[in-house]
């Protein structure tokens, strides 16, 4: 709530006019106390107090109607009449200052509204029933969720369980978040008369959760401004360090980015496209972090370009453009438009050099972009629709948000699921503490924003919800991958259910999991299905359970290779034929044959990677074909995600296909893979298809595949 007074000896974020971002002037609070003082104007008109609010508001809203703020200003100066802050200001001047703050990002007339009275309900004696009464359902709403919000303590000793409530009631209107950030935005801007313990308290908590906050509302104005705030109070030398840098590269001559500029302004009206091209100057802490990246910074180092045009064609036209007349650093483009990132934030970026070493960072939007980019949610204007008759009884706290980011409706998604208010709590923070998001993508083109960093396991979760405990593994890009794999922005990934009801995840998918519903799920189950104590070691230090490779012979395996053998007719009398263990052809495969040592004849599939190797040793090629036996013999691999009793069920799948197993091998496990490797007699070959298929059934089991073994090119 009420913050305190400026304090003239605090270092300010912004210090210079070159640095200061445009549209957003610090209020008099002199010039606004005087007019406070003087109390209200006459009814029907316009308070002197609130001018600079309808300057602000109709720049955007050209026709609004301003009736609702002056009402508003009357009930808040007269309620805080007598209220003073610690420096000495009305209090009504802090209302004011939050108020001009959302008018100047776009906010629509109900959130200034609400904005105005946010602080009457909690510190005068006007109650909700008497805004509702005054202003309707939505600004009594807002109001109220501000007045809880107000009641949080965001520190160490807050009570989980509350915060969780606020957070939730916040959830269901972005707005009221909008106003809280605007609210601490002004208390840190005044936050100078305070001890500087308790300056060091707020500053810590905004950037632990209001600043993450409001990244993720996608208000970079307020975020960016925040942590410029936070900043000066945390890290004093380092900031005096940063102010340094910045006034010693305001004084020096010469203008590379302006210089730049000029070129771009050039190069974009000789290709005939509208635009604006405005310098950037980066935010202190955006300074701070490149100079620690970089080292010494170069001119341009200390803003970027912003190129504003009217459609979204023109940004890409643009960016060709500039591709075309200056050299591109391509490790630096990014296409944020056609992903747009989790914050709806959408731009193209770039950077381009020019030859006397000079780069600029340029950033690519229309100008309804840029609105989002500044303001995000509070540039949706009003993003709530009328309620329907579906949705008209439903309770307050069932509003709903067409527009929510995803990360706001994952966040009311797993609050539901978390088994108590302190496992919420650290996994919020948790949460909050991702500062990047990515984007991948489903085969049927839909997309999941995840943290960066999150893995298969988290994937698997943000699609499927408790459904999830099933997944075996995944395709990522096309590949096969276990559910370890740490995904990256843009990355394609099919997710493969297993058809075990029973099954579930293991306590190893905590190790991978990054996301709150992940963890949260995977806890749960593992609550509810603990796990038998594991059997002893044996001597060698193995536990027991696919750990070795396993072979089982049939018992008349001496009596198959002559069977099979004399299936293939070659054109050599008196030779000793031999199918080659390497691709185990079958009919109707292409085969060819080469005669080895010992009058023996191995026939091999014509793609076996071992017929160029026998090419190459010169080994004699021999006419062959198919005879005219129907029994067969193959080798087949099957790859699998391990599992309990994998290997009993695929047995049990090729005995119910009436096929005899010769051997079969499994081989130790390997990232939660197991690679089974069985030879098995047909009775006929043209059944081989479906004893596949088969295989592939069995749950765990991803790929069945003819063997190709390494053979040895001459005996």
């Amino acid at each position: 709530m009420s913050a305190e007074a400026t304090n003239p000896a605090m270092p300010g974020p912004v210090t210079s006019g070159a640095q200061r971002r445009r549209g957003r002037a610090r209020l008099d609070l002199r010039r606004l106390g005087r007019a406070a003082l003087l109390g209200p104007a006459a009814r029907d008109r316009l308070p002197d107090a609130i001018g600079h609010v309808a300057e602000a508001h109709r720049a955007h809203y050209p026709d609004a109607d301003l009736e609702p703020l002056r009402r508003a200003y009357v009930l808040a100066e007269s309620s805080h009449r007598g209220q003073m802050r610690k420096s000495g200001e009305p209090y009504i001047t802090h209302p004011l200052a939050v108020t001009l703050i959302l008018a100047q990002l776009g906010a629509e007339i109900t959130t200034l509204t609400a904005s105005l009275l946010h602080d009457t309900v909690e510190d005068t004696d006007v109650t909700l029933d008497q805004v509702r009464a005054e202003f309707g359902d939505d600004v009594c709403y807002l109001v109220d969720g501000v007045t809880k919000l107000e009641k949080v303590d965001y520190g160490a000793a807050a009570e989980p369980e509350t915060f969780r409530k606020m957070l939730v009631a916040t959830g269901n209107d972005v707005r009221v978040m909008s106003i809280k950030l605007a609210d601490r935005l002004h208390n840190m801007r005044t936050l100078g008369v305070m001890r500087p313990e308790k300056q060091a308290r707020i500053a810590k908590v905004t950037r632990d959760v209001l600043i993450p906050l409001a990244e993720r509302l996608g208000v970079q104005a307020l975020k960016t401004e925040l942590e410029d705030l936070v900043f000066a109070i945390l890290h004093p030398e380092e900031y005096a360090e940063v102010k340094t840098l910045i006034d010693a590269n305001a004084a020096s001559h010469g203008d590379p980015l302006g210089d730049i500029a000029g070129e771009v302004r050039g190069v974009l009206r000789d290709a005939g496209i509208a635009a604006e091209v405005l310098i950037r100057p980066r935010h202190f802490l955006s300074v701070h972090r490149v100079h620690r990246k970089r080292g010494e910074l170069r001119a341009s180092d200390y803003g970027r370009l912003l190129v504003l045009v009217n459609e979204d064609a023109d940004c890409y036209g643009a960016l060709g453009e500039l591709h075309t007349c200056f050299t591109p650093v391509v490790s630096e483009f990014k296409d944020f438009i056609a992903v747009p990132k989790f914050n709806l934030y959408q731009s193209l970026h770039t950077a381009v050099a020019r030859p006397d070493g000079q780069v600029a960072e340029v950033l690519i939007r229309t100008h309804q972009m840029h609105q989002v980019a500044e303001a995000g949610v509070v540039a949706l204007r009003h993003p709530y629709a009328p309620p329907s008759e579906e949705l008209s009884d439903r309770a307050d706290d069932e509003r709903v948000d067409p527009t929510r980011p995803g990360w706001l409706s994952r966040l009311l998604d797993w609050q539901e699921a978390a088994p108590d208010p302190d496992t919420f709590w650290s996994t919020l923070r948790e949460d909050l503490a991702q500062d990047r998001e990515i984007a991948v993508f489903r085969p049927d083109g839909g997309t999941l924003g995840l943290p960066a960093g999150a893995s298969c396991v988290d994937a698997a979760y943000a699609q499927y919800g408790e459904d999830a405990h099933a997944c075996i593994g995944a395709r990522v890009n096309g590949r096969l991958a276990t559910l370890s794999t740490v995904l990256r922005d843009g990355d394609t990934v099919q997710l493969l259910m297993g058809q075990d009801a029973t099954s579930g995840p293991s306590s190893e998918w905590l190790d991978h999991a990054r996301t709150p519903a992940a963890r949260i799920a995977i806890r749960r189950w593992l609550t509810t299905h603990p796990v038998p104590a594991a059997p002893a070691p044996t001597p060698s230090g193995r536990r027991p359970a696919q750990q070795t490779p396993v072979s089982t012979p049939r018992p008349d395996a001496s009596d198959a290779p002559r069977s099979a053998a004399a299936s293939a007719v070659v054109d050599r009398e008196g030779a000793t034929v031999r199918l080659a263990g390497c691709c185990t052809p079958v009919p109707p495969d292409a085969i060819t044959a080469f005669a080895v040592r010992g009058g023996v004849v191995t026939v091999h599939r014509v793609g076996c990677p071992a017929v160029e190797r026998m090419k190459d040793v010169g080994r004699a090629e021999v006419g062959v074909r198919w005879g005219d036996s129907a029994e067969f013999r193959v080798t087949l691999t099957a790859e699998s995600f391990g599992r309990a009793h994998l290997l009993a069920d695929l047995t049990e799948a090729i005995a119910l296909e009436g096929v005899a197993i010769v051997s079969a091998t499994v081989e130790p496990p390997t990232q939660q893979r197991v690679r089974h490797t069985y030879t098995l007699q047909l009775p006929d070959a043209a059944h081989l298809p479906a004893l596949m298929r088969a295989m592939r059934a069995v749950p765990g089991v991803y790929d069945v595949s003819r063997a190709q073994h390494p053979a040895a090119a001459a005996h």
